[in-house]
């Protein structure tokens, strides 16, 4: 791959079966190092203070989110910054696909 640049999806599942957060993005993927394979920086396609909100939110959660392409290929990736205008940047995961994790919310 040289360079991919255009619209994808970045989906978080809390489960297999449960996608709690979808949203479009513009993403430029290009090659890096051969450790890394290859990194990104995209941005929410969506303006508003809901949708940064709720990526932020689960971004603290768990940063491990799915990038999914326009002919629904998937890969899971790791999401590192996201700036205050839904800039973000991202590279591939390559974790244990089953990760547990903890969130508490104080009420």
């Amino acid at each position: 791959m040289d360079r991919f640049t255009g619209r994808c999806w970045l989906d978080w599942w809390a489960n297999p079966s449960t996608n709690l957060f979808g949203a479009q993005i513009s993403v430029v993927i290009v090659p890096a190092d051969a450790e890394s394979g290859w990194t990104a920086h995209g941005r929410l396609a969506e303006e508003g203070a809901d949708a940064l909100e709720a990526f932020t939110f689960l971004h603290g959660v768990d940063p491990v989110f799915t990038l999914r392409f326009v002919d629904d290929s998937a890969i899971p990736v790791i999401v590192h910054t996201i700036s205050d205008d839904g800039a973000f940047t991202m590279t591939e995961y390559t974790g244990p696909q089953d990760r547990a994790f903890t969130h508490e919310i104080r009420l």
